[in-house]
C-alpha cells in the first residue's frame, strides 16, 4: 500500500477538544484515501517554512502569508490549496516559478457575496445608519428631508470593477431593482459581459457614469489603491461605493477625505485595508458609511462547503490529476498532471 502524503494545514485558529480527523473530517472525506492531515504550529513565515518543508501540499486560508520565503523551503510540495476566492495570502508568481499548483474556490459562496452587495448597496444607498440612529436618539422628523435628496433606485446605473462570478451574480439582482448595469473587465470578452444584458466600458467611463460602484475585483499589482483620489476625483458627487472584495483596492485615506468634502456620496465597506481596523479609523464615526467585518461570505454553508471543496482540489492533485481551479494554468506544462478536463477561459487570472 502506498504511504500516505503530508497536508500541512494552515487555518485560522479552532477548538482543540478534537482529534485532528474529528477537526478535519470535511477536508478529509476527499483526502482521507490519499494523505493525512498535520497541524503546523507557527508564528513566523520562517517556522511555518520549517515545519513544513517536506508537507505534500499545504492548505491555507487565512494567517501566515505563503509568501517566497516559505516556498523556497518547499522539498516535496506539489499543490497550495486556498480556502477562499482571492488569494492574495500566496506569492502566487513565485509558487509559479517553483511549478507549484495553486488552488482557490471561486465558486462556492458566490449569491452570498453578491446578496451582502446588495445589502450594503441598499443600506449606504438609504443612509440606514443614519436613519436608525435618527428613531433611538429621537430625531425623527430629520430623516425624510434627507432622503428627500437622494435618488430612487430605479434607473440608475450600477458600476462593476470586475465581472467575474460574484459581479455577474450582483447584475442578476440590480436588475431585479431597476438598475442599469455597466462594468469593466479588461480580462472578461465583451461577449461575456453583453450576454448577461451587462454593458462593457472603460475604467474611466466606469468612474464617470456610475451612481453605485461595487468592487469586485482581486487584489494584485494592478488592483492595489486602483480607487484613489483622482478615481473619486472623477465620479459623481451622489455616488456610492460597495466594496465586498479585498481593502486594499480602494485608498482609504483618500477615501475619507473624499467622503468628508461631499466629493462621493457614500460608502459600504464589508472589507479594509487594515482588519481589524485601529479604534481611530474615522470610517469608524462616518455617518455615510455602513460597516460590515469582512463577513460577505458567511452563511450556514459557507465554511463546510469551502473546506470540502478545497480538500477536493489538493486530492485531486496528489492524485495527480488537474484540479477544478487553478489560478496559476500557465504552470500546467510544467507538471506532470492528466488534464481530465478543461480549464475556464470565461474569467480572468482571478489573482
Amino acid at each position: 500500500m502506498n504511504k500516505k502524503k503530508k497536508v500541512v494545514v494552515q487555518l485560522p485558529a479552532q477548538a482543540k477538544t478534537q482529534s485532528v480527523a474529528e477537526r478535519y473530517a470535511l477536508e478529509l472525506e476527499a483526502l482521507d484515501q490519499v494523505a493525512e492531515i498535520v497541524e503546523v504550529q507557527a508564528r513566523t513565515s520562517s517556522e511555518f517554512a520549517q515545519a513544513a518543508a517536506d508537507a505534500d501540499a499545504i492548505i491555507t486560508s487565512w494567517g501566515i502569508q505563503i509568501d517566497a520565503e516559505v516556498i523556497a523551503g518547499l522539498k516535496k510540495c506539489v499543490v497550495i490549496g486556498v480556502g477562499s476566492v482571492g488569494v492574495d495570502m500566496v506569492d502566487v508568481e513565485a509558487a509559479t516559478a517553483a511549478g507549484l499548483v495553486v488552488t482557490n474556490v471561486p465558486d462556492v459562496f458566490i449569491e452570498e457575496v453578491a446578496d451582502h452587495a446588495l445589502m450594503l448597496l441598499l443600506a449606504a444607498g438609504r443612509r440606514t445608519p443614519t436613519m436608525e440612529s435618527m428613531v433611538r436618539d429621537g430625531r425623527w422628523f430629520e430623516g425624510r428631508p434627507l432622503l428627500s435628496n437622494v435618488p430612487r433606485l430605479l434607473g440608475q446605473t450600477l458600476g462593476l470593477l470586475a465581472f467575474g462570478n460574484v459581479a455577474r451574480c450582483t447584475a442578476r439582482r440590480a436588475a431585479a431593482f431597476g438598475m442599469r448595469v455597466i462594468a469593466c473587465d479588461p480580462y472578461v470578452s465583451e461577449l461575456t459581459i453583453t450576454e448577461a444584458g451587462v454593458e462593457p466600458v472603460s475604467f474611466d467611463e466606469l468612474l464617470r457614469r456610475s451612481d453605485y460602484l461595487s468592487v469586485h475585483a482581486p487584489l494584485n499589482v494592478e488592483t492595489h489603491h486602483l480607487l484613489n483620489a483622482d478615481a473619486f476625483a472623477r465620479m459623481m458627487p451622489h455616488a456610492v461605493i460597495v466594496n465586498t472584495a479585498r481593502g486594499p483596492i480602494i485608498c482609504e485615506a483618500d477615501l475619507i477625505s473624499a467622503l468628508r468634502s461631499g466629493q462621493i456620496a457614500a460608502a459600504g465597506l464589508d472589507v479594509l485595508e487594515q482588519e481589524p481596523p485601529a479604534p481611530d479609523n474615522p470610517l469608524l464615526t462616518m455617518d455615510n458609511v455602513v460597516l460590515t467585518p469582512h463577513v460577505a461570505s458567511a452563511t450556514t454553508r459557507m465554511r463546510p462547503e469551502t473546506r470540502r471543496r478545497v480538500g477536493r482540489e489538493v486530492a485531486l492533485v496528489l492524485r495527480g490529476r488537474w484540479p477544478m481551479s487553478c489560478v496559476n494554468p500557465t504552470v500546467m506544462p510544467r507538471v506532470p498532471l492528466e488534464r481530465w478536463q478543461p480549464y475556464p477561459m470565461n474569467r480572468g487570472p482571478n489573482r
